[in-house]
């Protein structure tokens, strides 16, 4: 009976998860889905609060703050690996700072145009962006975000030049994109699928090596521009120092969690996949993220707002 004990003592209180949005985004819903049975498994509430602000760092800097003691946890994101380069003056080093604990999800980008713009086919959309440059708008949640990044890589790789529109969000970047006040826009499978399906927006591409069962008519981005793929991500951290037994129980308990066949029938829906793994697997995913979108941020001399 001891050894059930002992791993009873963690967590003995709820436990606090702050993500770096407005409720409702993509890292908050993939939160919220697994908070339930995160719960469950650890026997405790899981808090979530949102604390969006200074793409994400408002957030990360309060749990960088808090005791690491596996009660105040990160919804850690491609934000973090983006702004570390982004941004001049952190007062963190994301990467050193802080324990990987867990990856929860992929959610791939989608090449996506309003229907008005005369193209049906990812070659005919870098054609059509070439005979025009300057006049193709491309609509994104900010300057930095992962729309915006993914655009970027895709701008370089496809040689093509195309008016980069950032808004307060992706929501109001969708919105517009689907008006036709932009043309194109890289946005995440989970946000796209039902303007898609509904026809208000055409998928040319999904940023994922292989097809996706969501738009299995849909080609990868990839078949055209080798090498290209792009996916939004989110996972927990917490701050460095954080008891290796406890981000061992915490893994546990988010890879069982993302094993539960209604959270994986809900995914399958939005089209995200599980990003399952020890907290070593999550910790170099976030070190190459971190690299591969600091050479777009350079090269593509992004500054943040």
């Amino acid at each position: 009976m001891s050894r059930v004990a002992s791993a009873q003592a963690y967590p003995s209180r709820p436990v606090r998860l702050l993500i770096g949005f407005a409720p409702g985004g993509g890292t908050d819903v993939m939160a919220r889905l697994l908070q339930p049975t995160l719960s469950e498994r650890l026997g405790q509430q899981i808090v979530i609060e949102n604390r969006p602000g200074a793409g994400t760092n408002v957030a990360t800097e309060a749990v960088l703050n808090s005791a690491p003691d596996g009660y105040t946890l990160l919804a850690a994101s491609l934000a973090n690996a983006g702004n570390a380069t982004l941004y001049d003056n952190l007062k963190f080093n994301f990467l050193r700072d802080f324990t990987a604990v867990a990856g929860i999800t992929l959610d791939p980008f989608v090449l996506e145009v309003n229907p008005s713009l005369p193209v049906k086919t990812i070659p005919e959309f870098i054609a059509y962006a070439k005979a025009h440059p300057g006049k193709v708008n491309m609509g994104s949640g900010g300057i930095g975000s992962g729309n915006h990044l993914s655009g970027e890589m895709f701008k370089m790789m496809a040689g093509i030049d195309l008016v980069h529109v950032p808004y307060r969000g992706a929501g109001p970047a969708m919105v517009d994109l689907m008006g036709g006040q932009v043309q194109v826009m890289f946005n995440t499978m989970s946000a796209s699928l039902q303007h898609v399906r509904a026809g208000t927006l055409r998928a040319l591409g999904v940023a994922t090596k292989t097809r996706q069962a969501a738009l299995p008519d849909v080609p990868t981005v990839a078949e055209f521009v080798p090498g290209y793929e792009a996916s939004f991500w989110s996972g927990i951290a917490a701050p460095k120092g954080a008891p290796p037994e406890i981000v061992d129980t915490l893994n546990k308990a988010v890879n069982a969690g993302l094993d539960d066949p209604s959270v994986k029938a809900r995914l399958a829906e939005w089209g995200a996949t599980a990003l399952t793994g020890s907290p070593a697997d999550f910790a170099k995913f976030v070190a190459d993220e971190t690299e591969k979108w600091g050479k777009i941020i350079r090269a593509a001399n992004i500054k943040a707002e």
